[in-house]
């Protein structure tokens, strides 16, 4: 009966996710202040963004040539700081520098400085205790230029509008995630992540939104949202429609995971877009720049605007509109966005799955696991018999094998020592990581790791049948069976986890010259073999260790 209801149990749960796209409704808008699309954007400073941008890639490219031809010579922080000053903005200036535990990505360097620059329109029909953010990364040439020229362009468009009732903050920051979140400590006075900064730190308000813009050229054919922050956290529903709604008005193509939009609601390609959307939170990858506001409950975006070969061409003007669109929609907010979902799926822009539609498929699915432990444990239960036959049976048996301690309460041992495991390969990385100044470098160093976590469960897995064997051939009358049997195991799980660390750090020299990991990769992956390591030890242990009690015997 057990494998009928595993198997019913995993069928309906696969059936069920393959019909979520079918069973999503239609997404609307819960926020009433951003709902009416009655004004019209009238953003023309196309041709001034394009000028903005080459004179800002000739600037960078200035820069280069005077630092030997590498990208390391930063963004113009001075022409920046000129141009803003030129649009009437308040500016202000952030030095910062970040010491890495891994190389990062574009070149293996541990020591990270660089500058944000950002400038202030203050709000002129209102107190100023509310903020808006539009950023844009300096990422490393010929990338995201025309972002900046944009965002300039925009500046100079908001400074002639009257009708704003927030701050408005336009940021330019360098290094992407790392000069993202110095900015962001800095604004809010504080230092979660050791990153040093320099500067007198100029705020406006309390930040409610925030847009990330990056664009790959001066023309662009769709535009791609990406909501997923940092461990798959989400904004606001209302933002992805407010996104929808003015590329709909625009007669701009959306797109999501890089998927186009589609009437019909239970089709493959919804699946596939919601599949896609699931990978990459599961994933624990920032989708931008804006996954660190998430952090401090901002709600934010990444707007990419994408140049492809498809027919229907834009130009800047209309990515202005796109953003001033949604910037004077944020401005009408009265209030924090609270009303939509936060838990969610998109099989596209115009249909969601909540977190109770898509949940119980999930639960359906991890039944199977339930079942067959219980099926498992009762098997237990109707096996008293069974290895009094396996440890000799007769009147020669000796005393204390007739009736060892089958049931539930066996399952402890096992189960307190593979979690004191995962405990030990959990704590004492970092423990050792302040004891020793050098950590572990590149994907090459998580091989060490990966090894000791398997052979630390292989050890759980067999020293207790070598405990056993060894144990009878020296006192065979009385096998030592309860607590000093877990000392072999509970000596290598701490072995385990002081090698999984100092492995790593002996060869982390040969391993930074290849393949660099990032730090979140490199903690999921261990994180990965010592979850499997601790699932699968308390059966077979528990299975080993009665099996061992047959082979002591002679069975």
């Amino acid at each position: 009966m057990t494998p009928h209801c595993s198997v019913l149990c995993y069928v309906s749960g696969l059936c069920w996710l393959a019909a979520l796209p079918a069973l999503s409704p239609r997404s609307s808008m819960s926020e009433n202040a951003m709902g009416s699309t009655m004004v019209e954007e009238r953003f023309h400073y196309g041709a001034r963004a394009a000028a903005y941008s080459a004179e800002f890639s000739a600037q960078r490219d200035r820069r280069r040539v005077r630092a030997g031809g590498e990208w390391g010579g930063g963004m113009p922080v001075q022409w920046l700081q000129r141009s803003m000053w030129a649009l009437g903005l308040e500016v202000h200036t952030q030095r910062f520098a970040r010491t890495l535990p891994f190389p990062d990505e574009s070149r293996e360097r541990y020591a990270v400085r660089g500058t944000n620059v950002y400038g202030i329109l203050r709000a002129p029909r209102a107190a100023r205790t509310e903020a808006l953010v539009l950023s844009a990364p300096c990422s490393a040439p010929p990338h995201n230029a025309h972002a900046v020229g944009l965002l300039l362009a925009l500046a100079a468009y908001c400074r002639e509008q009257i009708y704003w009732a927030k701050d408005l903050i336009f940021l330019v920051n360098e290094h992407d995630l790392l000069g993202m979140e110095a900015w962001l400590e800095g604004y809010h006075d504080g230092n979660r992540s050791g990153t040093q900064w320099w500067g007198s730190m100029g705020r406006a308000g309390a930040i409610q939104a925030a847009v990330a813009v990056e664009l790959s050229g001066a023309v662009l054919t769709s535009v791609d949202v990406a909501p997923e922050g940092l461990n798959g956290q989400l904004p606001n529903m209302d933002l992805l429609g407010l996104f929808h709604a003015c590329c709909h008005k625009g007669g701009l193509l959306c797109t999501i995971q890089g998927k186009l939009q589609r009437p019909e609601a239970g089709s493959v390609h919804g699946l596939q877009t919601l599949l896609l959307m699931g990978l990459q939170q599961a994933a624990g990858r920032a989708g931008g720049d804006h996954a660190l506001f998430l952090r401090y409950r901002i709600e934010a975006v990444t707007v990419r605007g994408i140049n492809s070969f498809r027919q229907h061409k834009h130009d800047l003007n209309a990515m202005g509109r796109l953003l001033e669109g949604m910037l004077r929609k944020l401005n009408n907010l009265l209030e924090r966005l609270h009303q939509s979902y936060f838990f969610y799926l998109l099989p596209s822009l115009t249909r969601f799955v909540s977190i109770g539609l898509y949940m119980p498929p999930f639960g359906l699915l991890l039944c199977v696991l339930i079942i067959r432990a219980v099926d498992l444990w009762l098997q237990l239960q109707h096996s008293d018999a069974a290895p009094t036959q396996r440890m000799g049976g007769g009147d020669g048996a000796p005393r204390g094998a007739e009736d060892p301690p089958v049931g539930l309460l066996s399952l402890l041992p096992p189960v307190l020592v593979s979690h004191g495991a995962g405990l030990a390969l959990y704590s004492l990385p970092v423990v050792g990581h302040r004891i020793t100044p050098d950590p572990p470098v590149g994907l090459l160093s998580l091989l060490p790791p990966v090894l000791v976590s398997h052979g630390a469960g292989l050890a759980l897995y067999s020293l207790p049948v070598v405990g056993h064997r060894v144990a009878a051939l020296l006192a065979p009358q009385d096998p030592p069976v309860g607590l000093l049997s877990l000392l072999p195991p509970v000596l290598v799980s701490h072995g385990a986890g002081l090698a999984l660390y100092s492995l790593p750090v002996v060869g982390h020299r040969v391993a930074a010259l290849h393949f660099p990991v990032a730090e979140a990769e490199a903690v999921v992956l261990s994180m990965m073999a010592i979850y499997v390591a601790g699932m699968a030890l308390p059966h077979s242990a528990h299975r080993w260790v009665w099996g061992g009690y047959g082979v002591l015997w002679g069975c």
